[in-house]
């Protein structure tokens, strides 16, 4: 019954009944127009800044409303509401009864200020006739509710609507008294901005003041000035004047004239007239004091000028002061008319929510009289459900004293058929127990001969038990064995490459010999339990013992049909990493090793490398010497491991310290360095004993190899290996003068041939790379079209007439990427991590990178474009630039990172650097950072890779990981991964980005310009791009089982010819 009436009453917008004896609370629903507006009281001032503080500190909550129950003190009696709250005053039914005075209190302390609502309030409705009369109809249904909910019922108040009835006439008056106080404060405002008026009236009548005395000033000063110069001309007279006075004194002296008081210069104008009949003067004696006089004045009258021209310039800076004020007083009027606006807002609310709360009541008093005729329906129905049960009680007990009466019946009938059973048989009873006395004597025969059949096979299972278990017992000796042999794969990579290096190192230190060092570490390639065990056994031992209890393992085994594979490289990923080979000698490795070949790599011991990256770091006892310039040269060798790999590294003890340079290529002797390190390489795996299947060589700098294997190790003894030479691009090749292939022992006049290694282009030259397509068993290039293209005069370099001769061993493998290095979903440099199938966390790591590097983040949905890369001729240097410049005309922002080695590229774009110093929209960072390449990658939308060539590309690849979609220039390796998602002669579920075929603007822009009309007006379409980029799969098991089974071939190829 409870329930059914609390439907009821949410039809009404009522979430809850309360009684008087209890306290539980009567909640209004949210959506109801009871009370369609929310509001808080709050302390009010009337200040202008106080109101924008109110303004500013509006409260959030959801609202609700309390009828019956407690009012907090500091939400009722000490608060204000401020504009925009979201709390609904009410009170509970004790205190609106207790008369304490509460009303007057709010009336005189408080106002109601009101928000919108977001909601449209849902109508009340009253019950109709017919569902009046289901309810009557219904009333077995409703027995079983009115019992549980009599109680309940029984002490219902009407007070409940009375208090709900009080509480929306009490928001009506308070919605009034705001209404007068926004009124007041509109006409405060009114005077305030009238009194501002005048104000600012009486300071423009003062500035025209001031213009007018700053106009006098400007005369009166002109004025000074031609005084000025009527001063200086009088001063020029009045030297003239001295000059004549003193020849008048001369003339006297020469004629011999007294010189007293009657005679003297100064009266020679009455005493001798005729001294002066021949000289013409300007003025007399006695015109110089009437001069002096006027000079005086101007003097006083220039002083008073000046003083007068200090007061005007003070005069002018407090007309200054003053246009100041007006300037501050206009922007104070313009807030006060921002501030009156909004109340007039605000009062408009307050009028419409006012009439809405007036239709409220009217409706809550329907509710109330729905509510009383409910109620009497109600108790109309408790009294004939009352008789009903009362009905149903006696017919129930009638009920079972008749079952109770019938099973005493079907008793009474069986027990009579039971007897006319047995009267029936009691004749035949006599004959039955004879037939039973001879039935026994043969079942006692019976079980005679089954005992002795029993015993029988009692011997015989216990036989068999034996049996099982001498069985049992062979077969556990033969798991143990098995164990022993079988491969442990529950240990990390590292484990193995660390045992195996060990061993080697206790080979090259002559502490167990090359036979056992082979057979010790066929069991590590294997992964045998038992030198697992004997590795745990020996961890406290000291070596000598360790060492005794590994050679007692040794015992003759089946070979492993894995692949010993030995790389040779100038780079490692993440220790020694400039570009892409880097990547791909570490990618592949790790592919190569989980599908169960043995890997070593062999580096040189750069000074630049990052150390902290090398696990298990350690120097042999044992140094390895080659040849180079005709001396034998020692080598330091290290062990340790990087990513579960078994890494070498040759630190050659040369005067020259050939890789203490700082930096990993660009060094002016790079052929001598390179070519010290290949055959170094070389002479470690002759000393060491290995007999690798695969040597794999890549690029210029261990190109070597190939011709060194062949012309001087493979006599050695060093022959059980197939090289393999991959090229990862083609613009390198390492030429230099052929004098120079002698340093390490090659012969110049045998390989400085045009079928050898002589240059294509420069007969006194030799090529590394040409030497090593011609001299490897396998070429390998790292994309197929790129495969295709340099097998061109333009693509090759000069190099495509060898390549179309070797072109039955040439072959492109497009690259992978390391998924477990470039994975979002467990990323640790990233801000949030985030995958395929939840991409939200790509949002806040672009939030994040913005943030990072004080990029604008007004529009989270600007698109972000970004570009890492070297910056050199091959990335497309022009088309990055007007990437950058495109993107902001298309309203993106854009992030480049990377360096040029070239000094006249650097310097451009550390002035483009420069010059978007602090842009909103464009950041440049000219440096390569590993853990901003992986947050860029995070955040970005699109990734440009404009190169004019590109023999593969990883950034593409990773890119797309990471949800970013590319833009790129088909070629090469980005032919062979991006396709155009406008491309319809590609399979939908290839399209994978946008793409140009012109290394021009003009193409670069087209593709612009489609990836931002995507962005932006295909939401949901490029969400879907993105997710479906981050689950293709660019890892490295499908390159790494095309690289298995080219070595297999080979490797078989040259045991099959051994055979032969």
């Amino acid at each position: 019954m409870s329930s059914k009436i609390s439907t009821c009453f949410l039809s009404h917008g009522l979430t809850g009944l309360n009684h008087r004896s209890s306290n539980v609370r009567f909640l209004a629903s949210p959506s109801h127009r009871l009370l369609p507006s929310s509001c808080r009281m709050r302390h009010r001032s009337f200040s202008l800044q106080n109101k924008k503080h109110h303004v500013k500190k509006m409260s959030s909550r959801r609202p609700s409303i309390i009828i019956n129950g407690e009012m907090e003190p500091e939400n009722i009696a000490s608060q204000n509401v401020p504009i925009g709250s979201q709390e609904i005053m009410s009170n509970s039914d004790s205190d609106l009864d207790s008369g304490d005075g509460s009303d007057e209190d709010l009336t005189n302390q408080t106002i109601i200020d009101v928000e919108n609502e977001n909601d449209a309030p849902n109508e009340s409705r009253t019950l109709s006739e017919a569902e009046k009369t289901n309810l009557v109809q219904n009333i077995p249904e409703l027995q079983a509710i009115v019992n549980d909910a009599g109680q309940q019922l029984s002490g219902l108040q009407m007070e409940d609507l009375v208090g709900m009835i009080r509480n929306a006439e009490k928001n009506i008056v308070l919605l009034d008294q705001a209404r007068v106080r926004a009124l007041n404060d509109l006409g405060s405002i009114m005077s305030e901005k009238e009194a501002l008026q005048g104000e600012i009236n009486v300071l423009e009548m003062k500035l025209v003041e001031t213009d007018a005395r700053m106009k006098v000033a400007a005369q009166e000063k002109l004025h000074v000035e031609l005084l000025e110069d009527q001063l200086e001309k009088l001063k020029d007279e009045l030297v003239q004047r001295s000059r004549i006075d003193r020849n008048e004194s001369d003339v006297y002296k020469d004629h011999d004239y007294p010189l007293n008081q009657e005679n003297s210069p100064s009266h020679h104008s009455i005493v001798h007239p005729h001294m002066y009949k021949d000289h013409k003067h300007p003025l007399n004696r006695d015109d110089s004091q009437p001069m002096q006089s006027s000079i005086y004045t101007l003097r006083e009258e220039l002083r008073s000028l000046r003083t007068e021209n200090e007061s005007l310039k003070n005069d002018i800076q407090a007309l200054r002061d003053d246009l100041n004020g007006v300037k501050s007083t206009d922007e104070r009027v313009i807030i006060l008319e921002k501030e009156q606006s909004y109340l007039e807002s605000a009062l408009k609310n307050l009028e419409s929510k006012l009439s809405d709360s007036r239709e409220d009541v009217s409706k809550l008093s329907t509710l109330k009289f729905e509510y009383k005729d409910l109620l009497e329906k109600v108790e109309n129905l408790q009294v004939l459900l009352d008789k009903a049960t009362k009905q149903a009680d006696q017919a129930i007990l009638e009920l079972q004293q008749n079952q109770e009466l019938q099973k005493k019946v079907d008793k009474l009938e069986e027990s009579l058929k039971e007897a006319n059973i047995y009267k029936l048989s009691s004749e035949k009873l006599q004959q039955y127990n004879e037939l039973m006395q001879q039935k026994i004597k043969l079942l006692e025969d019976r079980l005679e001969r089954s005992d002795e059949e029993v015993l029988s096979y009692l011997q015989l299972y216990q036989e068999s038990v034996q049996e099982f278990q001498d069985t049992l017992n062979s077969l556990k000796e033969e798991s143990n064995k098995r164990a022993l042999n079988e491969p442990v794969d529950d240990l990390p990579r590292e484990f193995w490459s660390h045992l195996l290096l060990r061993i080697d190192g206790w080979f090259l230190e002559k502490k167990i010999s090359a036979n056992d060092a082979n057979l010790l570490g066929e069991m590590v390639w294997k992964r045998e339990r038992r030198i697992c065990n004997a590795y745990m056994v020996c961890k406290e031992k000291n070596e000598r013992d360790a060492i005794s209890t590994f050679v007692g393992l040794i015992s003759k085994a089946p070979t492993s049909p894995g692949l010993h594979v030995v790389h040779i490289a100038a780079e490692m990923a993440p220790v020694a990493k400039v570009g892409g080979l880097g990547d791909v000698v570490t990618g592949l490795s790790k592919a190569l090793q989980k599908k169960g070949h043995l890997v070593e790599i062999i580096l040189p011991k750069y000074d630049c490398m990052q150390y902290d990256r090398v696990r298990d770091l350690r120097a042999l006892d044992f140094e390895v010497e080659s040849y180079f310039e005709g001396r034998l040269f020692k080598n330091k060798i290290w062990i340790g491991t990087i990513e579960g790999l078994p890494v070498y590294f040759i630190e050659p003890l040369h005067p020259d310290k050939f890789f203490w340079r700082g930096q990993f290529y660009g060094e002016h002797d790079d052929f001598k360095r390179f070519s010290f390190f290949s055959r170094a390489a070389l002479e470690l795996l002759l000393q060491a004993g290995k007999k690798p299947d695969i040597i794999h060589c890549h690029d210029w700098q261990t190109a070597f190899v190939a011709p060194l294997y062949w012309d001087l190790y493979a006599p050695k003894g060093l022959n059980s290996a197939r090289i393999c030479f991959t090229c990862h691009n083609f613009e390198y090749q390492g030429t230099a003068p052929a004098s120079e292939m002698a340093s390490c022992g090659l012969d110049v006049q045998q390989l400085n041939r045009p079928d050898r290694m002589q240059d294509n282009s420069s007969h006194e030259r030799v090529n590394p790379i040409k030497g090593a397509v011609v001299f490897s068993n396998i070429v390998t290039t790292v994309s197929p079209t790129y495969a295709q293209e340099v097998r061109t005069a333009e693509g090759g370099r000069g190099l495509h007439t060898t390549l179309n001769l070797h072109s039955k061993k040439f072959i492109g493998i497009l690259n992978g990427i390391d998924t477990d290095a470039w994975n979002p979903a467990s990323d640790s440099f990233l801000e949030v991590q985030y995958s395929a199938t939840d991409v939200l966390g790509k949002a806040e790591n672009k939030s994040a990178l913005r943030r990072q590097l004080g990029l604008s983040r007004a529009n989270p949905r600007q698109p972000l474009v970004s570009c890492i890369t070297r910056l050199v001729p091959q990335k497309g240097v022009h088309l990055i630039r007007h990437a950058m410049y495109r993107t902001m005309e298309l309203g993106g922002q854009f992030i480049l990172l990377g360096s040029s080695p070239i000094l006249h590229i650097q310097r451009e774009f550390e002035g483009i650097v420069s010059q978007f110093q602090n842009h909103d929209h464009v950041r440049l960072i000219l440096k390569y950072d590993e853990s901003l390449s992986h947050r860029i990658y995070a955040a970005s939308d699109m990734f440009i890779i404009p190169s004019i060539f590109e023999p593969c590309g990883l950034t593409q690849m990773i890119a797309m990981r990471y949800g970013s979609i590319p833009i790129a220039r088909k070629t090469g390796g980005l032919n062979d991964s991006v396709f155009d998602v406008d491309d319809d002669t590609v399979p939908l579920q290839f399209r994978n980005g946008f793409t140009f075929l012109n290394a021009d603007e003009q193409g670069l822009s087209s593709a612009f310009e489609r990836a931002f009309n995507h962005y932006n007006n295909s939401a949901e379409t490029w969400q879907q791009l993105v997710q479906k980029v981050m689950n293709l799969d660019f890892s490295w098991d499908s390159s790494a089982s095309q690289y298995e089974e080219l070595y297999s071939k080979s490797v078989a190829r040259a045991r099959a010819a051994q055979r032969t």
